[in-house]
């Protein structure tokens, strides 16, 4: 402790404040440990706990990240789903109930579930609240079907969460094995990791879209405050039922004691299982036109201004930066599914409202990935998403020409999803991806042919190219050289190439586009605007810059 300094005498008048107290003794008498502290050597850490922390300053987290794809993928795939909860709803009791540490929007349907989801996701992160997001599948990384605040998990935290995880699961497998079971396939370990994840985070609320069906999804181990069902059509009958009503049925397994249900205009069997379930779980229902709709829809620049009337109020002019009609359907329902979740009895802030419509995106949904030519991807991979697809297309893009590339995946309505893409197309090329899914491309040419028929095939310039690689290089080859022979016209001849059909297909195009750079950066368009050669400055510069 510091004495008092001989030069100071006590004055029994002074005020006995705190700066008084300080001059009188010297300073503050901490002064004294303070030096100490600071003159001292920093506190020695322990040569193991040192060794730890250079590994992980050396960890390449991004390979690390794309190592648990790897270990997910050693799992039964996510297109043969196990119809089972238990397993899941087990990993996760073992690691303290984390599918039930946040509140949630469960979120089902045939087609627009990841689009409703984003859309949901971004009108609740715009009010204030941490939100996580499970969509799927992914274009390219793991790390996009699990977002926290609108970005992909870090590959840092999905590491760790999968490290926290994995001995959970390894006793649930041990566990089935013991049974007879099949272990945990990879969308319950996915399930698994997702909740850990919003657990990690920690999340206000989780929006989560079902990996297929509902009743028997993974997902479904829990409980949504609110349900949501996007438009319900035939799809994956093998292992949801054969008609619209069964499916509806198994889809409507999400909806949960006294839940808030949110569902788009459906088919009447559709609606009547919806009805039939809420009624036996005694939850509110919120149908589309009658509770909810979409009252007014125009293009605008980037996008659409929608209006909406919703549950509680109406929401005029929103910008909804996402191309199609039926978008305009999703941000009806994740505007409702919102305003559920909020108790379903006040109007929303309009100016939050605003700014959640604006700010979702969804990618892999008539998404742009390449510029001169302009290429698109989407992923429709049905009968009805194709319908939307095409009629996307055409009010969105002035094409005078449009090259379609299509892959599908076994088990999809071919016939039925090419008819409306033949509509927009002027050329078509099948191939197929690397999935052990993807329909062979000469099966598919023939299935295509025999769906359009040969005259109409012989228009299109039907053609096969197996590698799905080479498919994209001559669409995107083929589009450059039409819109150069048209130079000189009266306007630019637009030649565009959408790519479609299935997700791994696209996946496998985004993946390429960004590799390749088929989008110019901002810097390469304004210098090519100025007839300046990248090229050409790359093979000046190269050496230099290596």
């Amino acid at each position: 402790m510091n004495e008092k300094r001989e030069d100071e005498e006590f004055d029994p008048d002074e005020e006995l404040t705190n700066e008084y107290l300080m001059k009188l003794f010297g300073g503050s008498p901490f002064d004294e440990l303070a030096a100490e502290d600071a003159e001292s050597d920093p506190e020695e850490i322990s040569e193991r706990e040192r060794e730890q922390r250079e590994e992980l300053e050396r960890t390449d987290w991004r390979a690390e990240a794309d190592l648990v794809y790897d270990e997910l993928m050693e799992r039964v795939g996510e297109a043969q789903p196990e119809p089972r909860l238990a397993p899941t709803r087990r990993a996760c009791e073992l690691l303290g109930d984390i599918h039930r540490a946040w509140p949630m929007i469960h979120i089902t349907g045939t087609n627009g579930k990841s689009s409703t989801a984003r859309i949901a996701e971004s009108l609740l992160r715009a009010h204030g609240l941490r939100t996580g997001l499970l969509t799927s599948p992914h274009l390219i990384r793991l790390n996009e079907r699990i977002t926290i605040e609108g970005e992909p998990i870090a590959d840092e935290r999905l590491v760790a969460n999968w490290r926290d995880i994995e001995p959970f699961l390894r006793i649930v497998d041990g566990e089935l094995d013991e049974a007879g079971e099949p272990r945990l396939t990879f969308f319950e370990a996915l399930t698994v990791l997702a909740f850990a994840c919003f657990t990690d985070a920690p999340v206000d609320v989780a929006v989560v879209e079902v990996g297929m069906g509902g009743e028997w999804d993974s997902t479904n181990v829990a409980d949504g405050a609110v349900s949501v069902l996007t438009p319900i059509s035939l799809d994956h009958q093998d292992r949801l039922g054969s008609t619209v009503g069964e499916i509806a049925g198994t889809k409507s397994g999400i909806i949960k004691p006294s839940a808030q249900v949110v569902t788009a205009a459906q088919s009447p069997e559709a609606l009547e299982a919806i009805r039939r379930a809420c009624m036996l779980q005694e939850a509110t229902l919120h149908a589309e036109p009658e509770k909810f709709a979409v009252t007014a829809d125009r293009l605008a620049v980037g996008g659409r201004l929608v209006s909406v009337r919703g549950i509680a109020g109406q929401y005029d002019d929103l910008p909804v930066a996402l191309a199609g009609e039926y978008q305009a359907h999703n941000a009806a329902l994740a505007i409702a599914a919102v305003e559920a979740f909020f108790g379903g009895e006040r109007e929303l802030d309009y100016d939050t409202v605003v700014q959640g419509t604006a700010s979702a995106v969804s990618p892999g949904r008539l998404e742009l990935i390449g510029a001169e030519p302009t290429v698109l991807i989407d992923a429709a991979h049905n009968p009805h998403g194709a319908a939307h697809l095409a009629q996307a297309v055409g009010e969105t893009y002035a094409f005078d020409e449009l090259i379609v590339v299509l892959g599908a995946l076994h088990g999809k309505n071919v016939e039925g999803m090419i008819k409306p893409i033949a509509n927009v197309a002027s050329r078509i090329i099948v191939t197929q991806s690397d999935s052990p899914r993807s329909i062979d491309a000469f099966e598919l040419g023939e299935r295509v042919a025999d769906a359009i028929g040969s005259e109409t095939a012989e228009e299109k310039r039907l053609a096969v190219i197996d590698r799905a690689q080479d498919a994209f290089e001559t669409a995107r080859e083929t589009a450059q050289r039409l819109s150069a022979q048209a130079e000189g016209e009266d306007r630019p001849y637009s030649v565009g190439v959408l790519i479609t059909g299935s997700v791994t297909l696209i996946g496998e195009a985004a993946a390429l586009a960004l590799e390749d750079g088929w989008k110019p950066t901002p810097e390469e368009r304004e210098a090519a605007e100025e007839g300046v050669d990248f090229d050409a400055l790359e093979e000046d510069f190269g050496e230099d810059e290596a």
